[in-house]
């Protein structure tokens, strides 16, 4: 029998594999390479043979070698940390940073998954992130070089630069996810823009005298409760992130489910007045709903989704320390005394007041959204009168 035909046996496969090792720790790249091609012709092949060869690969300087290597053990373990890693350094050293940082981010959702045990290839994870946030940056610095760089900081420009967050994974899309009613065909907007809306100037003038009569109420013990309760008829089986009955987030209702409230419209009666030309939603037993809503200091409102996307939700804030911030899907703001903002609260949201000793009290209301026209509005109205007629049972909250 030849030499060239002869067939190594199990023992001999496995001393070409340590050979194969032994030379590469040792930078005999050309020797290992002529090992390890000696156990892949025996067909014992797997992820590991491919890896070595990767590496003797690199050590020659063939990067079609080493990535068609790394190809091989892909195809025998897709979810390979190393053989991932590998891939996108064999393609960063190529040129194309956007492949790289596909394999990188592959890599890095695994390791979020299911973190790996061995330093070092927990080091190599995180050699990745710092890889990936540095082609990330470049690709960044490409496109707003191209795009003329200030020309993205125009208000006019607002949803490309979002687009171009989305592109370059720094943010993440957040649709609407109404708790109870859907209305299709609407425009997904967070952040409504601020002059859309001229009738918001009354409302912002009477900033002064709104918390001149805020701070009234907020002398007297009592004047707020809980703005989370327990609904009559509908099961609780949770603690709404701890926020049920919890008076570090608390309101003072001026209109509560379509219901007018006299005794507090009373003491601020400066509040209907600035609402005047407002859209007010007017759906009896659900809207409109016009209160102060208070954050104690360190609480939380955990992210979560409102009621219905056929509205807006609008806030004046009043009373805001530092420290105090809301996040509607992808974009975090702070709040500005004075200064009202518009969102769709069927996009998941959060707010926080992280001041240690001062509160946050904003005025919220809720306005139709302007693409509903006055045939839906009303036809709207009467699908939710329809609803809760039904069975007698208590309409669920329309605030979110």
């Amino acid at each position: 029998m030849s030499e060239s035909s002869r067939t190594d046996t199990p023992a001999e496969v496995e001393a070409a594999w340590r050979d194969g090792l032994r030379a590469l720790r040792e930078d005999r790249p050309h020797d290992a390479l002529a090992c390890l091609n000696r156990v892949i012709a025996s067909g014992r092949v797997n992820a590991a043979i491919w890896l070595g060869v990767a590496m003797t690969q690199q050590a020659l300087g063939d990067n079609a070698g080493e990535l068609s290597a790394l190809q091989q053990a892909l195809a025998l373990e897709p979810r390979n940390l190393r053989a991932l890693i590998m891939t996108g350094d064999c393609h960063g050293r190529t040129g194309d940073g956007r492949a790289a940082v596909s394999y990188y981010d592959a890599a890095l959702r695994l390791a979020a998954a299911a973190p790996p045990t061995d330093p070092t290839l927990r080091a190599e994870v995180e050699r990745a992130r710092r890889m990936a946030e540095r082609y990330t940056r470049e690709f960044e610095d490409h496109l707003t070089g191209r795009l003329g760089g200030p020309a993205l900081d125009r208000p006019d420009a607002r949803r490309v630069r979002q687009s171009l967050d989305l592109l370059l994974g720094k943010s993440q899309v957040y649709l609407q996810e109404p708790k109870h009613y859907y209305f299709p065909g609407l425009p997904q907007i967070a952040w409504a823009e601020r002059d859309q809306f001229p009738w918001l100037d009354r409302v912002e003038a009477a900033t002064d005298v709104i918390r001149a009569e805020l701070k009234q109420v907020l002398e007297e013990d009592g004047a707020f409760s809980p703005y989370i309760e327990a609904e009559p008829n509908r099961p609780m089986f949770d603690d709404a992130h701890g926020m049920l009955g919890n008076p570090a987030w608390s309101a003072f209702y001026l209109w509560k489910g379509g219901v007018p409230q006299p005794e507090n419209l009373a003491r601020c009666p400066s509040v209907m007045e600035a609402l005047a030309e407002a859209p007010l939603c007017r759906i009896p037993g659900r809207t409109p709903s016009v209160l102060f809503s208070l954050l104690r200091p360190g609480a939380h409102i955990q992210p979560h989704h409102g009621f219905t996307n056929a509205r807006y939700i609008c806030h004046l804030p009043l009373i805001v320390p530092d420290g105090c911030a809301m996040r509607v899907g992808a974009e975090t703001r702070p709040w500005t005394e004075g200064r009202a903002c518009v969102f769709d609260d069927s996009v998941e949201h959060e707010a926080w007041n992280r001041n240690p000793s001062a509160l946050r009290v904003v005025m919220i209301f809720d306005i139709w959204r302007p693409e509903i026209g006055e045939t839906e509005r009303e036809l709207i109205s009467a699908l939710l009168q329809a609803v809760d007629s039904y069975g007698g049972a208590a309409a669920p909250a329309w605030e979110g």
